[in-house]
């Protein structure tokens, strides 16, 4: 039973109204008892009387009509969508078969064809991962809208935006075969910024016992800078660069930030960047040592760092 949702009788009180009806009740005192018009019991009265299976005639009828004269034939149902398995736009259809485009757009829609699939299939992806704790380290940069208040992402109201803060910039390193992590909340993404971070993280990563061999980075000035280059060669490090526009060569940063971002950035209601940038290190210290990583076995990445061990 489906019922229309302003209903005020179900099949069987319709029936048990046409009963009252026909044992004497008057129609205006019924129709007030049940909260319907007298124009609605003399509807179901003549219904149910003139019909020789009262309990279907009880139900609603559907509102479809019996005849569609301006409903799209099969035949050109049919037509379309075997133009759109050949690939065809909706114009090209709607013009070669002389049928509005809206019309083929809808019937498109209801053939779930208005998305056609890629003529080629997707890349398979490829993951790998070092042998050893430094011998790659991924570095990434990303900005982060600076907080004067609650934001948006809080409390859901866009209207209350605080514009022209300013930005400014998580610079990440995490290596590639323990995950171990480390980042810094910083002014800007200039080369000397970067150059400064590229050396506390090297030392960072050397008190943890791990020896940084490789960079991998992808295309930003910052690590195309002659600075950085510099710093890499005064560092002992040999740099690698992302191919252009495949951000997924760099995947670790990547997800890694998406963690952060989703785990400390936007996780409780910061009042001021301060206290976003005081929650950092902290973060950092449960990601590295207790956090369960799924890509190590449910294990934290100071597991696959010997000298943490």
């Amino acid at each position: 039973m489906n019922l229309h949702q302003h209903a005020r009788l179900t099949p069987l009180g319709r029936q048990a109204a046409v009963d009252r009806l026909a044992a004497g009740e008057s129609v205006a005192s019924l129709a007030a008892a049940l909260g319907v018009s007298r124009q609605t019991l003399y509807k179901w009265r003549r219904r149910l009387a003139g019909s020789d299976a009262p309990a279907t005639a009880a139900h609603d009828r559907p509102s479809t009509p019996r005849t569609s004269p301006t409903r799209l034939r099969r035949t050109k149902r049919r037509q379309i969508r075997k133009r759109r398995e050949q690939r065809w736009p909706a114009a090209r259809i709607a013009a070669h078969h002389d049928v509005p485009k809206s019309t083929v757009t809808a019937e498109l829609r209801r053939l779930g064809l208005s998305r056609l699939p890629p003529t080629t299939p997707p890349e398979p992806v490829q993951r790998y991962e070092r042998a050893a704790p430094g011998e790659l380290v991924h570095l990434d940069i990303k900005k982060l809208g600076k907080i004067g208040r609650i934001g948006h992402r809080i409390h859901g109201d866009r209207r209350r935006q605080q514009r022209g803060i300013g930005w400014e910039c998580v610079h990440v390193a995490i290596d590639d075969h323990s995950r171990l992590s480390y980042a810094e909340v910083l002014p800007d993404e200039t080369a000397a910024t970067t150059v400064a971070f590229l050396q506390r993280a090297v030392a960072w990563f050397g008190a943890q016992g791990v020896a940084v061999e490789r960079l991998l980075t992808d295309n930003g000035s910052a690590y195309r800078s002659l600075a950085f280059a510099i710093a890499c060669l005064e560092l002992g490090l040999s740099q690698r660069f992302t191919r252009a526009y495949r951000p997924q060569t760099n995947g670790k940063a990547e997800r890694f930030i998406r963690t952060l971002l989703n785990e400390w950035a936007y996780v409780q209601a910061y009042t001021h960047s301060r206290w976003r940038t005081r929650a950092l290190p902290t973060y950092l210290t449960y990601y590295n040592f207790e956090r369960p990583h799924s890509a190590l076995n449910g294990r934290p990445p100071a597991s696959r760092c010997p000298a943490l061990l």
